[in-house]
């Protein structure tokens, strides 16, 4: 284990945090926030401190990084940031215990979007900003950051992007992991751009924008509104943010096949036309039932907005609400759940199990139950036009077996917490699919008029830790309790 030099790295991440903190610092000083100032700074200069402190031990380190130094730079990366995040919460917020300081802190770097405050209209600008900018860092994801300008990772950088992110088969053909990393990192900053100034158009006041810009194109879910979106009653910011969202958890790599106008592999991109194709179905039978049932008043234009957006939302793992879900019928409900289970794409923003693993799993399960009728034929599974092999298989089948079952373990200590809480078996299951999956609001008494605030500290502790391990991809965080890590493994 090269130690010195994953403390060079760490450094850097904490660096960076600390550069986050001055930016809030002089948001706080601009609308003159004494107690958020104050707060800021002892935030920044503990990032600063911890990081030169680790700079200075990594003196005479080997810039070499292999797959065990990235399995725990991503961990402990994520870790450390969703720890230091919450000391803004503490430090201005009175009354705030850590417990929901690093709730809130891992829900935002995660881009999940569950919270356990209310009334953030009150709260001072400066620590709102930070609440909404540690989502979009969240969204390109702190290490991929690092990646993208530090040349000294060289083929390491390669092996540290695909364990943060989920984009385990890419193609990087056309250039170095540096250069690739560093495009999706401008086509990220041209999105929330992009989404600034529609938003602005669509009536938004430009601090609002700024805050909601980094909640949408990183699919996260923090709003600035108690409300979330619905405070706003704003027909052309709600189909602004139905787009963006949309942008945000389909594949980077396919936006980039899309500006090189690579049009042969865009349209074999299974992932993202099954992706598009399940929103628009889902929108549509979502509607219909809410219009027959008399669930959604208004006229047929108002509905399909309504249902867009909140399939949107959840698919997307943005988590941003304009209606109260929990009160629609079972199978509407039943179809929501089932798109938190699923996610977004590969290589996005969005969290959730991804449409790729779900897509392929579904082919092989069609395939198998083939064979069990005609046991001579090998049928291939295709995805974006190519044969799955058999490693990748098993590699997906695995990763979702691990998923549920950490779920149905999760959903197990969240009822033993919660057991004189008194929450229900619906509450505890979306309760944990929705920070597992980095999702946000849940159902019954997590629903999306309500917070997690009625939660034990331990059942908050546990839900923070499942946030960072859904946002990372379980095995950076699951790594890190392995002694053969640490030990044997080269």
């Amino acid at each position: 284990m090269n130690y010195r030099f994953l403390a060079r790295l760490l450094s850097y991440i904490l660096g960076a945090i600390g550069l986050a903190f001055l930016g809030c610092l002089l948001v706080s000083w601009a609308h003159g926030e004494p107690s958020a100032v104050g707060g800021f700074q002892i935030s920044a200069a503990t990032a600063f401190l911890g990081g030169i402190l680790l700079f200075l031990a990594s003196r005479g380190a080997r810039p070499r990084i292999f797959r065990k130094e990235a399995f725990c730079l991503v961990g402990l990366g994520w870790l450390t940031a969703s720890l230091l995040g919450a000391l803004p919460y503490v430090l201005i917020l009175e009354g705030c215990r850590i417990p929901d300081a690093v709730f809130e802190s891992a829900s935002g770097v995660t881009t999940t979007g569950a919270s356990v405050f209310t009334g953030f209209e009150d709260w001072p600008r400066g620590l709102l900003f930070w609440r909404q900018l540690s989502q979009w860092v969240g969204g390109i994801g702190i290490v991929v950051f690092f990646v993208a300008i530090l040349g000294i990772l060289g083929a390491g950088g390669k092996v540290l992007f695909t364990n943060e992110s989920s984009a385990k088969n890419v193609d990087f053909h056309h250039g170095r992991i540096q250069s690739v990393v560093s495009r999706l990192f401008l086509l990220y900053l041209g999105l929330s751009a992009a989404c600034f100034t529609a938003l602005l158009v669509a009536g938004m006041n430009w601090y609002d924008a700024v805050c909601h810009t980094f909640t949408t194109v990183s699919t996260a879910g923090f709003s600035t509104r108690s409300e979330s979106i619905a405070a706003f009653a704003s027909p052309g910011v709600e189909w602004v943010m139905i787009v963006f969202m949309i942008l945000g958890s389909v594949s980077f790599f396919f936006h980039l096949l899309i500006l090189r106008r690579e049009w042969g592999q865009a349209r074999q991109n299974t992932e993202v036309i099954a992706y598009l194709a399940i929103l628009a179905a889902s929108t549509g039978v979502m509607t219909a039932v809410l219009l027959l049932t008399g669930v959604q008043p208004g006229g047929t234009h108002d509905s399909v907005r309504a249902v867009a957006f909140q399939i949107v939302s959840i698919a997307s793992t943005s988590g941003f609400t304009t209606a109260d879900y929990d009160q629609w019928p079972v199978f509407a409900r039943a179809l929501l759940l089932a798109l938190m289970l699923m996610g977004g794409c590969a290589a996005s923003t969005a969290g959730g199990a991804k449409v790729i693993r779900v897509v392929i799993a579904a082919k092989i399960c069609l395939a198998h139950v083939e064979k069990s009728f005609r046991s001579h034929v090998i049928r291939p599974v295709i995805a974006n036009g190519k044969p799955i092999d058999s490693g990748t298989r098993e590699n997906i089948l695995i990763y979702l077996a691990l998923l549920h079952l950490l779920a149905g373990g999760g959903v197990l200590l969240l009822s033993l917490f919660e057991m004189r809480g008194g929450i229900s078996l619906e509450g505890a299951v979306s309760a944990v699919v929705s920070c597992f999956f980095n999702i946000g609001p849940g159902f019954a008494e997590l629903g999306p008029t309500e917070n997690y605030a009625a939660l034990s500290a331990p059942s908050k502790v546990v839900l923070a830790l499942l946030m960072i391990m859904g946002r990372i991809e379980l095995f950076a965080i699951l790594v890190l309790f392995s002694s053969i890590l640490w030990k044997r493994l080269s």
